[in-house]
């Protein structure tokens, strides 16, 4: 079969490396792709909202599935898109359409779905410049941190934890009046929760669901989780605390209830559903859905899923995932992402990167490279997601670790502490 993925980063070069291993692949194509995906299939060089050229690919490389990687042509309507088009609509899109994907499109609508179906989440106000008084009442009935969303996708920097009352109000008349452009028209201001946090991943055909290996990703720069935030400075898995009295609530309480609420709600989902959560107490809460896999997670996770990716995808399109098998390495998985100086601020693209070939015992996931010429560069914030296993987190980190300080570029820079919050 000719599957076609949407998506430029370490995720989708993820994927590539996994579906090119199935023996159900014929020819694999990567839309734009990156300098490691080129080992695995054809890079076509075309944007991924640009339904129209995505069409015309798919019609003449005779594609019979379209994996999507990144949140924002699942937003934008791509599934609709295959299904509103005669020629298309036969053709399986893993990824939910434009309704199921305001999961995560849309804080407020994914806020009314948990409260909707009963789902433990932190308390919360929807605010809009008419009723900005009532969110400031809100605010000032909660306990510092204030956590402030942006309700619209903000490519990952619309959330604001603010400690002091008064900044807080300031933030958010300042984001309502357009410090996030539209998607900041409305915002929601949620209690703060207290913990540890996990990302959950299912896969799901509308109907059943498959449970894919827990992860835990490090989103700030700095070390010790300071400074800002980005979009992933690595990933472990599996998570220490997630055990399975743990990972038993999460079933009972977050995704069974989902899964079902979808159903219930009319909304024909198939695809990926993120599940950011927080255990408070050992209870665990929804933080937020992402319609996705996540990015680093992904590059952790796929090293310990066993079966065969296609196998799991054709479950999905042809609605009897539950008939298929789901095998996950007991092994641990670490990635270290190795980013650019001046990430997630201003950063220089270009930068030669030597020394891949000299790598051993990790699998390299490129996220913001390109070649040019005989040299790959970098071409992104986020460059090369260094993945390793190992017998424990612990083991596979020091790999990674090490095959980090062999890889080179110009400012290159990791977080040397992954992990830190989950050593006894």
């Amino acid at each position: 079969m000719n599957i076609l993925i949407i998506g430029s980063g370490g995720r989708e070069h993820a994927f590539a490396w996994k579906i090119s291993r199935s023996p159900k692949i014929n020819q694999l194509y990567i839309a734009p792709g990156n300098a490691g995906t080129a080992e695995f299939g054809t890079n076509i060089e075309v944007g991924v909202t640009d339904f129209p050229a995505i069409r015309t690919i798919v019609l003449e490389k005779h594609i019979h599935m379209v994996v999507v990687g990144p949140e924002v042509p699942l937003v934008e309507g791509i599934h609709d898109f295959f299904l509103a088009d005669r020629q298309l609509r036969d053709i399986p899109v893993i990824g939910p359409a434009s309704l199921g994907a305001q999961l995560e499109g849309s804080k407020d609508f994914a806020k009314k779905f948990m409260m909707r179906h009963h789902i433990p989440t932190a308390a919360y106000l929807s605010v809009t410049k008419e009723n900005l008084e009532e969110g400031i009442r809100f605010m000032h009935s909660l306990k510092a941190p204030y956590v402030l969303k942006a309700d619209g996708l903000a490519a990952g920097k619309g959330v604001l934890i603010i400690e002091n009352l008064a900044e807080a109000e300031q933030s958010i008349r300042e984001m309502l009046g357009g410090m996030f452009g539209q998607a900041s028209e409305t915002v929601v201001i949620e209690e703060f929760l207290s913990g540890i946090e996990c990302s959950v991943f299912a896969i799901t055909d509308g109907k059943s669901y498959k449970i894919l290996p827990v992860a835990k990703d490090y989103k700030r720069i700095g070390e010790g989780d300071t400074g800002l935030n980005t979009g992933g400075m690595g990933a472990i898995s599996p998570v220490p605390f997630a055990d399975e009295v743990f990972m038993k609530k999460v079933e009972e309480r977050i995704i069974v209830p989902t899964v079902n609420g979808l159903l219930k709600d009319s909304i024909d989902y198939k695809g990926f559903i993120f599940f950011g959560l927080i255990s408070v107490n050992s209870e665990p809460y929804l933080i937020e859905y992402n319609v996705r896999m996540g990015d680093p997670e992904t590059e952790a996770v796929i090293l310990r899923l066993k079966s065969d990716l296609v196998e799991l995808f054709e479950g999905v399109a042809q609605g009897n995932l539950s008939e298929r098998q789901l095998d996950i390495d007991t092994a641990s998985a670490a990635t270290v992402m190795l980013v650019a100086g001046g990430y997630p601020g201003v950063y220089q693209k270009g930068a030669v990167i030597s020394d891949l070939d000299k790598v051993e015992g990790s699998i390299l996931f490129h996220s913001g490279t390109k070649v040019s010429g005989n040299e790959v560069i970098t071409n992104g914030g986020r460059v090369i997601a260094v993945s390793s296993k190992g017998k424990d987190f612990s083991e596979a980190l020091a790999l990674s670790y090490r095959n980090a300080g062999v890889i080179q570029f110009k400012d290159k820079f990791f977080r040397r502490d992954l992990g830190f919050d989950l050593i006894k």
